[in-house]
Order: C-alpha cells, then sequence, then structure tokens
C-alpha cells in the first residue's frame, strides 16, 4: 500500500511513519519546517494551508490512503474533511518523552516555568503508539465517519503529570496544581471519550495511562 502521512515531522506522525515503514508500506511524509528523522520515507515538503499544494502533491504521489497528523487545530477551513474520510477524535497524547505534557511536566518539576497541572480538567490521555496503530488500521479498512480513538483511563492533567513524574524518577510533590474552573482557558473542563465501539473494530489495544505509564520509559522518544 501506498500511503501518505501529512505532518509527518511531529510526535504522532513519526510514529505513523515508523510503523507504516516497519510494515512495508511505501511511505510518503510531509514537514512544514523541517523532515522527520525516522528513515524509509520519501519526505516532501507542503503547508496544508495551501490547498493547490495539497491536491498537486496527491496526484503527484497518487496515494491508496492519506494520513492527515498535521495540528492545527482552529483553522477549520484547512482541517476540515470529506465526508467519506474517518475522522478520529483522541485526546492528550503521550509519548516515552517528547510530548508537549511530558515536557511541561520536566519543566515544572525543575522549577523552570510558571504553570500548575490542573485538578479538574479531565481527558483520556493515549500512547502514541496505540494510536497510530490503530490509525492505520482505520486507514486500511472500509470505515468511515466519526470514530474515538483515546486511552482508557479518565484522569486529570494532575494525576497525568505524577504518573509521568513517578515514570521519569521525578518528585511528583514538586508538581503544582490549582483548579481550572473560574479561569479564562477555553474549553470543556470533562472530555471523557466513549472508544467502546472503535475498540470493537481494531485489533491494537488502547491502553490506559495508569498502565502505559507504570514502567520506567525507554532510552529513546517515540517522535
Amino acid at each position: 500500500m501506498r500511503i501518505l502521512i501529512v505532518g509527518g515531522s511531529g510526535l504522532l506522525g513519526g510514529e505513523l511513519v515508523r510503523q507504516a515503514t516497519t510494515a512495508g508500506q511505501i511511505v510518503a511524509a510531509t514537514y512544514l519546517t523541517r523532515p522527520g528523522a525516522v528513515p524509509g520515507a520519501e519526505w516532501l515538503p507542503l503547508d496544508v494551508r495551501d490547498r493547490k499544494a495539497v491536491f498537486g502533491l496527491i496526484g503527484a504521489i497518487g496515494p491508496d490512503v492519506v494520513v492527515n497528523a498535521a495540528f492545527r487545530q482552529p483553522d477549520w477551513e484547512t482541517t476540515a474533511v470529506d465526508p467519506r474520510a474517518v475522522i478520529v477524535r483522541t485526546s492528550l497524547i503521550i509519548g516515552d518523552g517528547g510530548s508537549a505534557h511530558e515536557d511541561m511536566v520536566h519543566a515544572l518539576a525543575a522549577g523552570d516555568t510558571d504553570g500548575v497541572l490542573f485538578t479538574d480538567d479531565v481527558r483520556c490521555p493515549v500512547h502514541v503508539s496505540d494510536l497510530a496503530a490503530a490509525l492505520l488500521e482505520l486507514a486500511g479498512s472500509d470505515r468511515a465517519g466519526t470514530h474515538h480513538a483515546a486511552g482508557a483511563d479518565a484522569m486529570s492533567r494532575y494525576e497525568l503529570g505524577r504518573l509521568i513524574a513517578r515514570r521519569d524518577g521525578l518528585d511528583p510533590s514538586r508538581l503544582p496544581s490549582g483548579r481550572r474552573a473560574g479561569t479564562d482557558v477555553p474549553g470543556p473542563l470533562d472530555v471523557r471519550l466513549d472508544c467502546r465501539l472503535t475498540q470493537r473494530h481494531l485489533t491494537t489495544r488502547l491502553r490506559g495511562a495508569r498502565e502505559f505509564l507504570r514502567q520506567p520509559r525507554s532510552n529513546g522518544s517515540l517522535s
């Protein structure tokens, strides 16, 4: 299968490239500022805001599947997709280091940044390797429409931070906590994604953070 991974140089995109190439797929991956470090793919520059360039690249490559891992959350015009596509809703993406939340936990524990981890902001963290495997499974299926793919455990950002700290040998007591209620931070407080329907169509098991953060992290980042 020939697969095009848009946004292949990010945390999730890099793991998608790694898994797809390992599985023997022909992979082209795009980047905005610099190519990713994962070998085995054809790396191509692309600004996803340039619609003409996007269609031109897809036409030139002729992929069987396109996976969009580019992150432009507030830009609906860019991220809106064909209703025949699989649209995956997910949650906080955690790796073996390298994710935004992991970096924040390390900075807070070291006293290198200001801020707190919210005790009332609930999400369903997912490991990047689980999410990438689930996306590739869905991409190779005949499914369409919206699917939920997140971790099995709902928890606050503060609990997640403490789990990351313990895994990485940091002192969890050094992490400052606070409540998001009453602040001007936009968005809902409690976002629990029910992934049971999606999970029934996957062989990939979407683990909870209490499971995948139980062991010390490996020596390298997945990104």
